[in-house]
């Protein structure tokens, strides 16, 4: 025999839970941001453990959720800017030859900061170590005459 007693459960208790109120979403982005923020932390510690393959997995997948964020919500959730990130990436990705990453993540640094000598000085090091030192001139240049780099 087929049991044919259905749940009258109220619609209210159904949904309880699954939209959550308005605290419960801040706790929420709360725990997202804190997942974030230790994120980076992972990945600053890979990359000091001179992991750096390991860091960029780590580091490539924060800048891609990061990146999913909008606007000033990047800000007020992770308390280090995506420049930061990415230039660390960029680290990451050059000390483990991954040259072409390297360079692209350099490259978003500077699309932010133009003036980030550091990315200047990735981009230079990243094309000399693939064999293109003609291009990596201009780069040099600006690494010593923003920051203060001797080559």
């Amino acid at each position: 025999m087929i049991d044919m007693s259905f749940d009258f459960t109220p619609f209210d208790e159904l949904l309880r839970g699954h939209t959550g109120t308005p605290e419960e979403a801040r706790a929420d982005a709360t725990a997202e941001a804190e997942s974030l923020h230790a994120r980076w932390h992972r990945g600053q510690a890979l990359f000091e453990e001179r992991d750096y393959r390991g860091a960029a997995i780590v580091l490539s997948a924060l800048v891609a959720d990061l990146e999913a964020l909008q606007g000033p919500e990047v800000e007020s959730r992770v308390s280090h800017g995506l420049a930061d990130v990415r230039l660390l990436l960029a680290r990451a990705y050059y000390h483990s030859a991954q040259l072409d990453h390297a360079i692209v993540a350099a490259e978003q640094v500077l699309a932010e900061s133009p003036d980030d000598a550091y990315a200047h000085l990735l981009i230079g090091r990243a094309l000399q170590r693939s064999g293109r030192g003609e291009q990596a001139d201009g780069h040099l240049k600006l690494a010593e005459l923003l920051g203060d780099y001797t080559l």
